[in-house]
């Protein structure tokens, strides 16, 4: 068992905080989008209703990203904490002689506490590779094997 090196709820909290802002932000995209929309009215009707068009159709495409963040957003609010995992499930940070993964959602490289590591969902074939290891075991993937030294 490896040193661990940082705090598994205080990375839970960043992702979090990041996976909100993008929640956030796709609100905000969406809302500005309908906003566009909504403002060309009047004598020029015709020149703007493609304008118009457009920006509704960007609002929806908005309004997808905003529902994907939000389910994703819920689905963080799922890691149990108090769970102590025994193999590579969702939930765990992966500790592997080259690199660490917490299996959440999708936010991909992140430096915490001056530590690289990959937040990963459990739909990614990196993760399918590592499903159901435990410490110790091995696991291949894109030609390449990874010991897997540490779960928490």
């Amino acid at each position: 068992m490896t040193k661990r090196s940082f705090d598994k709820k205080a990375l839970l909290e960043e992702c979090l905080k990041l996976q909100s802002k993008v929640v956030e932000n796709a609100r905000k995209a969406m809302l500005d989008a309908q906003e566009s929309a909504n403002e060309e009215q009047g004598g020029m009707e015709e020149k703007f209703e493609s304008f118009r068009e457009q920006m509704q159709q960007d609002r929806d495409m908005y309004a997808r990203q905003f529902e994907e963040a939000v389910s994703a957003l819920a689905l963080l609010k799922r890691v149990d904490l108090n769970r102590e995992p025994h193999e590579v499930e969702f939930g765990t940070v992966v500790v592997t002689e080259v690199q660490k993964y917490f299996i959440c959602i999708s936010l991909g490289q992140l430096v915490f506490e001056g530590e690289t590591v990959f937040a990963i969902s459990a739909q990614t074939p990196l993760y399918q590779a590592m499903s159901g290891k435990k410490v110790g075991e091995h696991f291949s993937f894109r030609d390449r094997q990874f010991k897997i030294t540490d779960l928490f």
